[in-house]
């Protein structure tokens, strides 16, 4: 209690010392003189340590043994440093020290003795901790990068043993705690720290005197971080805390030269704005389902989030009711799009029943080898028998190591956990046409899709488009910032990129129709501010009730960007006759954040070109030229992205290109 009643104290001090020196510029009359940005900064750091440890200990003192050893815990403590930093703002290099206490308290998970009663242990540990870094500020900003050895010396060491009650024995007297010392702690620990943090000034560059607030976060790892001699403690510790620093800035000698116009960098703003934004459309959407079924690592069970039902409520299930048989974890955009994915199993086991002809195979892929991926199918083939009633002889069970079409290919480096997560999976083949999607066949084809009836709010007809065309070469940074009629003004951004969608509503609010000033705020390399402004007149649009858009997707596999072949076929047969006359066809495409940005972007704007190209050959075979074509790519950015990328599901689903057909307004 008393730590951390002093915390709560030096956290006051600390904050009220800031404030006052802001209330004390702030009281100054403005002057012309400017100053840099300091080099030497003194001031004090604090945080939280959250402290995780593994191993085992049992032998608690030179005295006192545990009957079981302890193995595990968790804690939080405090940290509480002054420190010194130097960093020239004109140098991405800077270095730091900080020196002060830092707790390593923990409460380890309760075990259970011979005597079937359960035990408690907590540590109190804590040191004076010598930190000096090296700091990076790779992009001269605010963010900085930091690292280095961390020296401790043993404060604290401290420990309670509790020995509780057998629940089986009431009349059971309570046995005393055991408190003391732990013995064979090393009395000095050298390890190290990483960690990232962002400088906010507090004060302006007017004032000599300047404050800066830190928030950061480090890491700690086990390594060195042994506290005893004996048994196989360690700790690893998060360490999330702030630093508040003050330093004096050198007075500039020619403020004026700050003030010089330099030409405007050569870019050219404008603001694209469709003629009616919509609120939202009333939307038919083939959904395709994909043909796998993704297992969490070490396990060969269903996962929780597939919709399990019971044998009961097999008679009332429907494939066009999905939505109250939504998994209950889900949310934001999973729960709109994948619901329909996560009843996969429910969905062929409906089919197969009302398909007695229909056969399946089922081919586990696992990286722990074929038998595993064998039990991986098995479980699915349980449920289908046991729940729907399926003849076992129509299930077919195979194991690989690997999908036919893996995701982790030969010379993989980088994000290998996500692409060996998309390779754990069951696969459904089958040759029965009832079951698959039109066109398809062979081993990875995708079942035949679902139909549903959604809403879609701010639909990609409805965004504006902004375009800062050579912004990406003249600005580190730009916003963009809208004013009405009224002078209310809006911001958006920070962006880098030089083109910017945004959904029209946003901008709008509950004005069913205005005028509005756009302007483009550009901070360039050297620190001069640009402005250019255009107008954009906007109209909000409600679609009659009786107006429905259509929407079809087309899945790839991981880093293609050509359509496999009985997509060709879909889009020309199925999808392009059902365009009507005079209409708006938008086709954006999509990849998972599996991989380079820049690459992902041109990705997804090759595979909305690749389905154009198909699209745009079958309207002209049926001599059509009615039909306005828009083409989108939006890469991996997760603000637009139709899906999630929590599970390997999602990020599958969003290797995809989505066609909008919207009727003509």
């Amino acid at each position: 209690m008393k730590n951390n009643t002093d915390y709560s104290k030096k956290m006051r001090c600390l904050f009220l010392s800031a404030f006052a020196l802001l209330v004390i510029q702030a009281s100054l009359p403005a002057q012309e003189a400017r100053y840099t940005r300091p080099s030497w900064r003194f001031g004090g750091a604090v945080g939280a340590n959250f402290n995780f440890y593994r191993g085992s200990t049992q032998q608690l003192d030179f005295d006192f043994r545990s009957p079981v050893a302890f193995h595990e815990g968790e804690g939080v403590g405090v940290y509480l440093a002054p420190l010194i930093e130097y960093h020239n703002p004109q140098s991405i290099w800077g270095l730091g020290l900080q020196v002060g206490y830092d707790s390593r308290r923990s409460d380890f998970n309760q075990i259970i003795t011979p005597c079937d009663c359960p035990a408690d242990l907590s540590t109190n540990l804590s040191y004076i901790t010598v930190e000096p870094t090296l700091r990076l500020a790779p992009y001269k900003t605010g963010f900085y990068l930091f690292g280095g050895p961390r020296i401790a010396f043993n404060l604290e060491k401290n420990y309670t043993y509790q020995l509780g009650l057998n629940p089986n024995l009431p009349e059971q007297k309570a046995t005393p705690e055991v408190t003391g010392e732990l013995s064979y702690v090393n009395k000095t620990l050298l390890s190290f720290q990483f960690g990232a943090g962002y400088d906010i000034p507090l004060s302006s560059q007017r004032y000599q005197a300047q404050a800066v607030f830190s928030p950061f976060v480090s890491f700690h790892p086990y390594i060195g971080q042994s506290p005893r001699s004996i048994e196989s403690w360690s700790i690893s510790t998060l360490r999330v805390g702030a630093a508040f620093k003050f330093g004096r800035g050198q007075l500039i000698a020619n403020p004026t030269v700050l003030e010089v116009i330099m030409p405007d960098p050569q870019v050219r703003f404008s603001v694209i704005s469709p003629k009616n934004i919509t609120v939202d459309r009333r939307v038919r959407e083939t959904f395709p389902l994909r043909n796998y079924v993704f297992f969490d690592l070490g396990s060969t069970e269903i996962p929780a989030r597939y919709v399990m039902l019971q044998k009961n409520q097999v008679a009332g299930f429907k494939e066009d009711q999905l939505e109250v048989l939504a998994p209950k974890n889900l949310s934001g955009r999973a729960r709109r799009s994948m619901v329909v994915y996560y009843n996969v199993l429910n969905i062929l086991g409906d089919r197969m029943g009302k398909s007695p002809s229909s056969a399946i195979t089922l081919v586990g892929s696992s990286e722990k080898g074929p038998e595993d991926g064998r039990e991986m199918a098995e479980s699915i083939k349980r449920y289908l028998v046991g729940t729907f009633g399926i003849d076992g002889s129509r299930i077919s069970i195979e194991g690989r190591d690997k999908p036919q079409k893996p995701s982790e290919q030969p010379g993989s480096t980088v994000d290998l956990e996500m692409l060996r997560a998309g390779d754990r999976r069951v696969t459904i083949e089958s040759r029965s046409p009832a079951l698959l999607m039109e066109f398809q066949t062979g081993p990875n084809a995708s079942l035949k899709p679902v139909e549903v009836n959604a809403r879609q709010e701010a639909p990609l007809d409805s965004y504006i488009t902004v375009n800062a065309e050579g912004s990406k070469e003249a600005f580190t940074s730009w916003i963009l910032e809208v004013e009405d009629g009224n002078r209310k003004v809006q911001n958006f951004g920070p962006y880098t990129q030089e083109k910017v969608r945004l959904p029209g509503k946003s901008i709008l609010g509950t004005r069913s129709e205005g005028d509005y000033k756009m302007t483009m705020i550009g901070q360039t390399r050297s620190g001069q501010t640009v402005r250019k402004s255009t107008i954009a007149h906007m109209v909000l649009w409600t679609p009659p009730e009786n107006e429905q858009g259509m929407r079809y997707s087309v899945i790839y596999e991981f880093d293609e960007s050509k359509a496999i072949n009985i997509y060709d076929k879909y889009l020309t047969d199925i999808v392009v006759p059902k365009i009507p006359q005079g209409a708006q066809v938008i086709i954006h495409g999509y990849t998972d954040i599996i991989g380079d940005a820049n690459y992902n972007q041109t990705l997804s704007l090759a595979r909305a070109n690749d389905v154009k190209g198909i699209m745009t050959a079958a309207l002209s075979k049926a001599g059509r030229s009615d039909v306005l074509i828009e083409v989108y790519g939006f890469g991996e950015d997760e603000t637009v992205s139709p899906f999630e990328n929590n599970f390997p599901e999602e990020r599958f689903y969003n290797r995809t290109v989505l066609i909008d057909i919207i009727p003509v307004k």
